[in-house]
């Protein structure tokens, strides 16, 4: 009976692992391509006006792709099927170091970070980047200022050391999130209002501080921190993050879809209702709460009133989804309401106004609108419904918001350009000035600024409605912008 039951065994395994070998012939390859300006990768620096496939690295021998993640400014990500962090693209210029991208031009390699946890997901923005671990962790390094105060647990390897160390932020710049800090005139220009304004910044700031050939490793250490935990209350599990220009999102599961804030917010991209400068350690933000009660309200006033009590069924319970802007943030709750925070010059919080708003408000104008996805760019804002249209508002510079003028937009405008008649939206993202689109039958629509190919056009002409990027042999599973440049993760067709 023994020897019986034993050969049944072996043969519903042998069935099992024939099954699974059947399955792996069924998938298809997954490849990543790529679009816009990566400097390491073009040895003349030019951009790359098509979709170009990205390799995998020799050091990853069966290794495949698993998602893209976007980048920084002359830098990409994507993440492997293994949890690496793969990063690609960067050439120690344009107002980068290899503490924020790695040293990986061409060929991506994996991203040295201080844990052997699979990452999950990943963001980018101007120079500082953050990673989710699969056990719902967060690892962030780069610009100082995006980085929370706390202790460094490894170095990066160009920093020439590997001991541990503490690091701390310039304490001047740094206030409690419950003061209020006063408004700034109605005349001052921030450097993200003039165009290129915070990458000539960056860049001045890199070039002062480089003043001989063996003084890169010391300005690095200056203005970037290498990869560090963040440390977050017991218990918090986060599952997705986002990166803006010098701020972070991060959402949580494990505490019923909050919000985690830190970095600059001056305008009030943090949601702390106030004009706080640096926030240097994660801080909850009251997105459900502060959209739900209005800008002058609280829940323990509101009680008892129908409307408030109506309002605040209509926003949700718990966030979704999150994003953020150059200076703006915004987040999707359960019910589909959007909610927007920050800075507001070009109408990117879509509140009908040029306004800032300092904690998370509703656009009410979508309330009627199911929203399911989230993007934002430096100036503007994109999201896609459940019924797959499109909405955008913002700055319009470079026809970013695919309304088919240079007009900014105060208030969420449906994209209905005739391309995308019958097309339904699946995903979304958006770069500095450029937005790319996923439709639910695997094609790619961009448009916006494309002085660097970031659109995938095969030339540099901007565009101010979606045209699709030319692509018909792949099948497309997502797509991700960093902020000059284009990425899509796609099944090979072979």
């Amino acid at each position: 009976m023994n020897g019986g039951g034993e050969g049944a065994d072996e043969m519903e395994e042998d069935g099992k692992e024939e099954e699974e070998e059947e399955k792996r012939k069924g998938e298809k390859e997954k490849v990543v391509l790529m679009w816009g300006y990566l400097p390491g990768v073009s040895p003349q620096r030019s951009p790359l006006l098509y979709p170009v496939l990205v390799p995998m690295p020799d050091s990853a021998p069966g290794d495949s792709w698993k998602d893209v993640s976007g980048g920084g400014c002359g830098f990409a990500m994507a993440i492997s099927e293994s949890g690496k962090l793969l990063t690609w693209g960067s050439a120690d210029e344009m107002g980068q170091s290899y503490v924020t991208s790695g040293k990986h031009e061409e060929t991506p390699e994996a991203f040295p970070l201080p844990t052997e946890a699979p990452i999950v997901k990943a963001a980018a923005g101007w120079a500082h980047c953050v990673a989710v671990t699969a056990y719902g962790e967060v690892y962030t390094w780069g610009w100082k200022e995006c980085v929370p105060t706390g202790r460094v647990i490894a170095d990066h390897p160009s920093a020439g050391t590997s001991s541990e160390k503490d690091e701390r932020h310039n304490v001047g710049d740094q206030v409690s999130p419950r003061s209020q800090v006063s408004r700034t005139s109605a005349g001052t220009v921030s450097a993200f209002e003039n165009r290129g304004g915070e990458e000539s910044t960056k860049r001045r700031r890199i070039s002062s501080a480089k003043v001989g050939p063996e003084s890169s490793t010391s300005s690095e250490e200056t203005l970037s921190s290498p990869p560090c935990l963040v440390t977050l209350s017991s218990g918090v599990r986060i599952v997705t993050v986002a990166a803006g220009g010098r701020h972070t999102l991060a959402l949580s599961a494990s505490d019923m879809g909050h919000v985690w804030g830190w970095g600059y917010g001056g305008e009030g991209q943090l949601g702390l209702g106030s004009r706080i400068r640096t926030v240097s350690s994660p801080h909850p933000v009251p997105c459900i709460e502060s959209a739900a009660y209005g800008k002058d309200r609280t829940p323990g006033s509101a009680k008892g009133n129908r409307s408030s009590e109506g309002q605040a069924k209509l926003i949700g319970s718990c966030v979704k989804a999150i994003a953020c802007g150059g200076r703006h943030s915004a987040a999707v709750t359960d019910t589909g309401a959007l909610l927007t925070f920050g800075w507001g010059l070009y109408g990117q919080c879509g509140q009908g106004s040029t306004d800032d708003e300092l904690s998370p408000i509703c656009v009410s104008s979508l309330l009627g609108v199911k929203i399911e996805g989230i993007a934002a760019g430096l100036w503007h804002t994109v999201c896609t419904s459940v019924d797959g249209d499109v909405y955008s508002f913002g700055g319009n510079q470079f026809g970013q918001l695919g309304t088919g003028s240079d007009q900014a937009e105060t208030l969420p405008k449906l994209v209905d350009a005739s391309c995308l008649e019958n097309k339904n939206a699946r995903a979304v993202s958006c770069g500095a000035r450029h937005t790319a689109m996923l439709t639910d039958d695997g094609e790619v629509f961009c448009w916006g600024w494309n002085k660097y190919g970031q659109l995938g056009l095969g030339d540099a002409i901007d565009r101010n409605i979606p045209s699709q990027v030319p692509m018909e042999t792949y099948h497309l599973l997502n797509i991700s912008c960093g902020w000059w440049h284009t990425l899509v993760l796609a099944e090979s067709p072979t």
